[in-house]
């Protein structure tokens, strides 16, 4: 794949052994680069004054400051752009608050690769990549503080469709849905896309949130 067509991924991250296994990552990918690096909050700041990239993978634990400031920054300064949150930091707390700064997904740094570079796929595609634990707290939060909306007419979805969205319910990644349903992860994908505009949602967390309080996922 020509570098023109190449998904640009940006990093801003301390942990050097981390850096290289992402750029070792990019690099055996053909369809992605690695556009810029940042070592820290600053770094990542001056960062986004040059050429904006389609993916930046922040962390959160900086040795100046938080990469939650490298976040806001990405969302004024390069918004096309999708910031997926990469760290260690699983507290609800940093979940909730890169969701409401703009992050565009929040992924553990335990994660395979594959999920990895399905996380920065997903999210260049305009899609919202969770790891599962994370999507866990978070709706477990949208379960206990939110008011329960008037009941809506069930969405045409396919028992397929409903197949797909019970397991994305069960905190499974798209790869992982693929393989026990015995199909591609492009399908899945394009299961998850077509769910999304059913419901009108935008993301994983919106689409099991509604379907649950509205009993779509019972039986």
């Amino acid at each position: 794949m020509e570098r023109d067509n190449c998904i640009r991924v940006a990093m801003v991250e301390d942990d050097p052994l981390f850096r290289d296994a992402v750029r070792n990552m990019l690099d055996r990918q053909p369809g992605m680069m690695l556009h810029a690096v940042a070592i820290s909050r600053a770094e990542g700041v001056a960062m986004l004054q040059g050429a904006a990239a389609d993916v930046l993978l922040a962390d959160i634990g900086l040795p100046d400051g938080s990469g939650l400031d490298v976040l806001k920054e990405a969302v004024t300064r390069w918004p096309s752009c999708a910031v997926l949150i990469s760290t260690t930091f699983g507290d609800e707390s940093y979940v909730m608050d890169a969701i409401a700064l703009g992050a565009a997904g929040y992924l553990l740094k335990d994660a395979s690769e594959m999920q990895r570079v399905e996380a920065i796929r997903t999210s260049y595609e305009g899609g919202s990549p969770i790891s599962p634990m994370i999507a866990r707290q978070v709706l477990s939060r949208f379960r206990h503080h939110l008011p329960v909306p008037a009941a809506r007419t069930a969405p045409a979805l396919s028992e397929r469709e409903r197949e797909v969205l019970r397991h994305v319910s069960q905190g499974f990644t798209e790869a992982e849905i693929a393989a026990r349903l015995e199909v591609s992860t492009h399908t899945i994908h394009t299961y998850v896309r077509r769910i999304y505009q059913k419901l009108s949602v935008s993301s994983r967390i919106e689409a099991v949130t509604l379907a649950r309080r509205q009993g779509w996922l019972d039986g």
